[in-house]
């Protein structure tokens, strides 16, 4: 069996092609434009295979442009040509929507009529429904609908050439509004919801969780995770007897768009919307339709005057006037011969309440630009080079990503050379630069060779970021034979750490220039039980440091400690009871180290850290009391016992207390 496909290097293409060399056999050509070999290519040494094989073309010739020797050599051999390169993007204009998405279309049936193909797959869209009012089923096409926009209107024509001009059988697929991976929240753009995440993570930053905020109800939307989709298409595209079909790949309960933000607030930890009416009066028939919330907003952002004023306003901002257009769906989708089509196959769409936050950390951590756009954080980071230890994962990866979209260079730093060159692939990739020097940060003699290394091979050390560190939470009494543990803390957190600015120092002082960013723990300033090795390496740097500066600021070196709360990274996942508790994200904590960089303070702290310090010098024994009761509510862990699985009798004191002390490293 051999497969063709189109797109295959677009957001769902590689996701289905992923999913035909997971479950099916034999070649799958894919379409590349000459000058896109490299993405495939790229993909291809991903995947691993040698089934993939490009075939060059382009969307815009016709026929694709397919040369006649691999047409004569194919004819007869495809079994399945699936046709996705099409342009998704509301804010198109109407000749890029005619000649990517028609005339695209026309061209990729006019191939796989020349191969005499086994079947002509056309990813369409719900947008082919149009602004139609009611229920919408997959027997449904052409009913008078009402075409609202440039990609409306050329998905409903695109999918009309299949119907009408096919000479092979042919199926369609229409998704809704398609978001990341499920389980992952891989992303490839800013699409849909995506583009309202800047307001949201604005909302998180300058408002408390727990304030809720006035919405309207704005209507239904259709949202569904990439995974779904292209799973569904491949089962779908290989059952029997089911050509000349249509198939809505929805979620067949539609979600209300006030419900779908709340979610994403939620996931963001940005305070949520309430609708003051209940929207059984307002979307039954209490409420005539033309006098319903949805449709009199939908009408109003619709217009032209309001369109040109949402575009010198919000627009600005990244999102655009068409998009607000399209919140909400007056369609109902339904799915039941889709549904009836997956039975037994285990392929369903899930809850997005399962996965919110998924999506939102993948946002977060790799398609989030805010911080890139800001003019101060440009001015004080294009064009530096900046030293990130710890930058394989977590909080050290998001701020090397943060740091080329402001224009600097991160100097990539940590053990693994395979993850480092991936984030440098990764930077190289959206136009940055990066450097890429392995080192385990606990040996120090490779740390004097790396800093020799970066003096000799880098033009300047403009800033660096001791990142890097290890974390042990166990109690004493379960460390009377366990010394180590307090060496290799140190040794890494501590050693590892000076190690690495002194032997950077000459060169910052030969340039009489330089900051130093030292992620240190709010741990320092609460002392939280079980945390003596890690505290006390964390305690060490900032000393250090602070002894340290008023000896180098003469040269124009600086340092920065920052007193961080509890952050959602891989260090912590060993405590389960983390899994419960209120934490930052790994991009909220790359945020700070920005600031860092860009206002060079010499401390940066949580407000409720500056509490614990106070407490300490004021009420030391208080302070003691309250932490000896955190000590017996929360117990070692599973890791610190040596056991697989952690006890949880005392949950909700845990929860009550992890929340009301948020960030502290209990």
């Amino acid at each position: 069996m051999s497969y063709f496909v189109t797109g295959a290097t677009g957001f769902i293409g590689r996701h289905l092609v992923e999913e035909l060399l997971d479950h099916r056999e034999g070649d799958i050509f894919v379409l590349v434009r000459p000058g896109s070999r490299g993405r495939i290519d790229s993909l291809i040494r991903r995947w691993d295979t040698d089934r993939v094989i490009p075939v060059e073309g382009d969307l815009g010739t016709p026929g694709l442009g397919v040369a006649a020797t691999w047409i004569k050599a194919n004819a007869g051999q495809i079994d399945h040509f699936f046709h996705l390169a099409a342009i998704y993007d509301l804010t198109a204009d109407d000749a890029t929507n005619d000649a990517m998405n028609v005339d695209g279309t026309r061209h990729a049936l006019a191939l796989a009529g020349r191969v005499d193909a086994g079947c002509f797959h056309q990813v369409s869209s719900v947008a082919a429904a149009g602004d139609y009012r009611g229920t919408f089923d997959e027997t449904m096409f052409a009913e008078g609908q009402h075409l609202s926009s440039p990609y409306h209107r050329t998905k409903y024509e695109s999918e009309a050439i299949v119907r009408d001009e096919a000479t092979v059988p042919w199926r369609v697929y229409r998704p809704a509004i398609v978001v990341g991976h499920s389980e992952t929240g891989a992303m490839d753009k800013v699409d849909g919801p995506y583009y309202f995440f800047p307001a949201l993570k604005l909302l998180r930053d300058n408002l408390p969780a727990w304030l809720p905020l006035v919405g309207v109800d704005l209507g239904d939307t259709n949202v569904v995770p990439v995974d779904y989709v292209a799973k569904a298409m491949d089962h779908l595209a290989h059952l029997p007897g089911r050509d000349g079909e249509a198939f809505h790949l929805v979620n067949p309960e539609p979600q209300s768009v006030v419900e779908t933000i709340g979610l994403f607030c939620a996931a963001a930890g940005a305070p949520r919307f309430a609708t003051p009416i209940d929207r059984r009066v307002t979307a039954s028939k209490l409420l005539p339709r033309p006098l319903r919330p949805s449709t009199m907003v939908g009408a109003f952002v619709r217009s032209g005057p309001i369109q040109l004023l949402l575009d010198q306003t919000i627009g600005r901002a990244g999102i655009p006037a068409e998009v607000v257009a399209h919140t909400s769906f007056t369609t109902v989708f339904e799915s039941r011969r889709t549904e009836e089509a997956l039975a037994g196959s285990g392929i369903a769409v899930p809850d997005l309440e399962s996965y919110a936050r998924t999506l939102w950390g993948y946002w977060e951590d790799n398609l989030d630009e805010t911080t890139g756009r800001s003019s101060t954080n440009r001015a004080a980071l294009e064009g530096k080079h900046v030293v990130i230890t710890g930058a394989s994962s977590g909080i050290g990866l998001v701020t090397a990503l943060k740091v080329a979209q402001c224009g600097g260079i991160p100097v990539l730093v940590a053990r693994g050379k395979e993850k480092l060159e991936e984030t440098k692939a990764l930077i190289e990739q959206r136009g940055g630069q990066a450097h890429v020097f392995p080192c385990d940060l606990s040996d120090l003699e490779a740390i004097d060779a790396l800093c020799a290394q970066m003096a000799a091979e880098l033009p300047s050390i403009d800033f660096v970021i001791n990142n890097a560190g290890r974390s042990i939470r166990r109690s004493l009494r379960l460390s009377y034979d366990r010394f180590h543990d307090f060496e290799r803390t140190m040794q890494l957190n501590y050693f590892g750490a000076i190690r690495l600015v002194m032997g950077l120092m000459p060169a910052m002082q030969k340039q009489k220039s330089g900051h130093i960013v030292n992620v240190s723990s709010i741990g320092v300033q609460t002392n939280p039980p079980r945390f003596s090795a890690y505290v006390a390496s964390k305690a060490a740097l900032d000393s250090w440091s602070n002894v340290v500066a008023s000896e180098v600021v003469g040269n124009g070196i600086t340092f920065t400690n920052i007193h961080m709360p509890l952050v959602r990274t891989p260090m912590i996942a060993p405590t389960k009871l983390y899994d419960k508790f209120p934490t930052i994200s790994p991009a909220q904590a790359a945020d700070i180290l920005i600031r860092a960089m860009v206002d060079r303070p010499h401390e940066i702290n949580t407000a409720l850290g500056n509490v614990g310090a106070i407490a300490h010098t004021v009420a030391p024994k208080a302070a003691f009391r309250v932490l000896n009761m955190a000590y017996h509510v929360f117990p070692d862990s599973a890791a610190a016992k040596g056991q697989t699985a952690d006890g949880g009798t005392r949950e909700s004191e845990q929860i009550m207390l992890a929340k009301v002390f948020k960030g502290i490293h209990w």
